[in-house]
């Protein structure tokens, strides 16, 4: 993340790592403030196992498009609704990446997508995780349908 303050928009992401069983990095790390951290963090990530890269920033929102320019993994975009503009600064400053260095953008405060999307990415190569993920998606079907039916009535289940 670009500051501290933004984990709290964040932690459902965390959340759904940890779910997941993905080992997970949480840090903070400037595209502006810390520039060569920034680097040399993109560099090495590929060497310390990492395989997708989720950058969530606010305002100029320039992380993950600095992260993209010094890694060939997949970086995940996470816009931050931090500034008068609600996020969509950081939408824009997410989305718009120049032609070769794509970011994969999800909506802003989107964390928990943004994981599963991750998830999504690793599972190509990890079936348990596949299966994970699929029961995932079947349990909140089962609460889609359970909340469908409590609030339908008998007439619903006639007709």
């Amino acid at each position: 993340m670009g500051s501290k303050s933004d984990l709290p928009k964040l932690q459902a992401g965390i959340d759904a790592l940890k779910d997941l069983g993905i080992p997970h990095e949480v840090r903070v790390i400037s595209a502006h403030r810390t520039p060569e951290r920034a680097a040399e963090f993109a560099q090495g990530a590929a060497d310390r196992g990492l395989k997708v890269i989720i950058a969530a920033a606010g305002g100029a929102a320039h992380l993950a498009g600095t992260l993209a320019a010094h890694t060939n993994l997949p970086i995940i975009g996470v816009p931050v609704n931090a500034t008068a503009l609600a996020g969509l600064d950081a939408l824009l400053a997410t989305v718009q990446m120049p032609a070769g260095i794509p970011v994969a953008t999800v909506a802003i405060d989107g964390a928990q997508n943004a994981a599963l999307l991750a998830a999504q990415i690793l599972a190509l190569s990890d079936p348990a995780l596949g299966d994970r993920l699929r029961d995932q998606r079947q349990a909140m079907a089962r609460k889609v349908e359970a909340a469908d039916a409590s609030v339908a009535g008998p007439a619903a289940e006639q007709g």
